[in-house]
């Protein structure tokens, strides 16, 4: 490194210091996500399921106590993403199988859970009206990275690999 930035060595030297991993450069089409996303509409409905198996059972041991949970149903689809978005793997299971993952762009880093489930959120918020998921579509569509509104705002990438 012929210009180390100031305090470079220091930052080594650090205990616990991780130098950040090089940022992937082949973003995922929007193809690729539109995909991924119709294959997690089929997990998210099998995890929705088994929360309802769950929370049914937990109701009828606690003599209908627990089925005040089954307000927690509409959020699986946040939660499915939390889980796993902010889980080692980085991606959804459908993310997966297309070969795709969300990064922190500048670092390559993972993502933590309260942010893939902010990302989630604004995902649904969008979908859910369709005026802002135009708006969401078309940054994919002018940006030469294919990163979406929701992602530009929370600074992630959806990435190949």
């Amino acid at each position: 490194m012929l210009n180390p930035p100031p305090g470079y060595a220091e930052r080594l030297d650090a205990p616990g210091y991780l130098p950040p991993m090089p940022v992937p450069t082949v973003r995922a089409s929007l193809g690729a996500r539109c995909v991924a996303y119709l294959l997690d509409i089929l997990f998210i409905f099998g995890f929705t399921l088994m929360l309802w198996v769950a929370i049914a059972v937990i109701g009828v041991i606690t003599f209908g106590l627990g089925w005040t949970l089954f307000a927690v149903l509409p959020a699986s689809g946040i939660l499915y993403s939390a889980i796993t978005v902010g889980g080692a793997r980085q991606s959804t299971i459908g993310m997966r199988l297309m070969g795709l993952r969300v990064v922190a762009p500048e670092s390559g880093r993972r993502v933590d859970v309260l942010t893939a489930a902010v990302h989630a959120l604004l995902f649904y918020v969008a979908i859910s009206t369709f005026l802002l998921w135009c708006v969401d579509i078309l940054f994919g569509l002018v940006r030469s990275d294919r990163r979406l509104g929701h992602d530009l705002l929370l600074g992630l990438a959806v990435v190949r690999g």
